[in-house]
This record gives C-alpha cells, structure tokens and sequence, in this order.
C-alpha cells in the first residue's frame, strides 16, 4: 500500500497542520452593497497574514478591509464595482462572484489590472500573467496591497523563519523527496537518483507525486 501524501495529510485537519485561529483578528470581506465608501478607523496587525488588517466604517457597518499601499488611519475607502472603474486602474481584493467578499489578489505587494470593458463582463490581468473574465458586478479596492517590501528583508535565522510559517499554517522546514529515504517517498533512496518524475495517473496514492499524465516534458527548445 502507499503511503499518505503530504496533501492528504493536511486535508486531515491536524495540529500540525492547523493554522492557529488567534492569529487572525476576523474574516477579511466586503459587507453587502454594491458601492461602499467610508474611512479607516484603525489599522491592526494580523500574525497569520501578510498583510496589516484595516477597520473600516463602510455606509454605517464596520468591516475589515486589506489597506491598500500608503494607507492611514482617517483616509477614505472605496470598494466599486469593475464596471465602473476605467480601464488600466491598478485592483486588488477582487471578487470571483458578485457578493463573496473578495477572493483575488489579497497578498502584500500585489495588484492587478483591469485591461478591457464590456457590457457585462471585465478582463483582468492576474498577477501570473493570466487573463481572467468577471463579471461587471464584481467588486475591488483601488491601489496595491500593502506591505509590498516584506520578501525584501532576509530572515536571517531559520528559527525567525519556522515561527513565521507556523503563523499561517505552512509546513517548514520542506524536506525534498530524493533527500528522504526510500519508505518515505517514491523519490527516495540512493537507487532511485535520475528516476522519471512522470507517472501514470492510474498509479496508487503513495506512488501519485511527481508530473502526473503530464502532456509533454523535458526543457523547451528555443
């Protein structure tokens, strides 16, 4: 029998790999309405995010907002529809669906670009370069997440390191599979150095890592 995949093993929901509730102040999306304008109350940390979480007094109701670079406490918010912004407008916390809070670029230091308009669906450009089509509806925030210099400073120290990812949820540190032994992973082993990473997608769980029915591999010619 295989073994259980790293994967599979998160998908159990154990402390290991829990991310501690503490560590997020509340959940971070836009209250209900299309339009919402307001003012920054306060501005917090929050240790499971990349990100500082900003309090935000929206038409009356209180919200937590991701503020945008440069952000003070005092300084005027809006959360607009794509449909109203002009093309080339710099977005982030961007809705997938009408109404689910925000679930697009959400990370410190990134943003993404409303490229073209039509009558009811917008093009956006991800930050992978990826184009993706929402509907009009969709709501977003102006600006670029803040916190853009945080992969600027080094961690110095590997234990600065293991607590920033424990933070968050993230295994550190990620051991490789061909530095682990052969029961551990497929990759494993002195005898299984130069072994194909391509395997079929009908193998069992345990042998399942790797480039799996892939279409094409190797390095691409020029």
């Amino acid at each position: 029998m295989g073994k259980n995949l790293r994967q599979q093993r998160r998908g159990k929901g154990t402390p290991r790999y829990r991310t501690p509730s503490h560590k997020y102040v509340g959940a971070v999306k836009y209250p209900e309405g299309a339009s919402l304008s307001g003012t920054i109350k306060e501005i917090m940390h929050a240790p499971g995010r990349t990100v500082p979480v900003a309090v935000a007094n929206l038409n009356g109701q209180q919200a937590l907002l991701l503020p945008n670079e440069g952000a003070y406490v005092g300084q005027d918010v809006n959360v607009q529809e794509l449909g109203s912004m002009p093309e080339g407008t710099k977005i982030y916390n961007i809705e997938l669906r009408p109404g689910d809070g925000g679930r697009l670029c959400r990370s410190s230091g990134t943003f993404a670009t409303l490229i073209t308009k039509e009558t009811d669906k917008c093009t956006v450009l991800l930050p992978s370069k990826q184009k993706k089509v929402l509907k009009s509806r969709c709501r977003a925030m102006i600006g670029v997440v803040a916190g853009s210099g945080r992969t600027e400073k080094p961690f110095m120290k590997a234990g600065v390191k293991f607590y920033s990812m424990r933070a968050r949820g993230k295994m550190y540190p990620h051991v490789s599979g061909v530095s682990m032994n052969a029961v551990d992973h497929p990759f494993g082993g002195k005898t299984h150095i130069g072994k194909h990473k391509t395997v079929s997608r009908h193998m069992p769980p345990g042998k399942k890592v790797g480039s799996i029915s892939p279409k094409r591999s190797g390095k691409r010619k020029k």
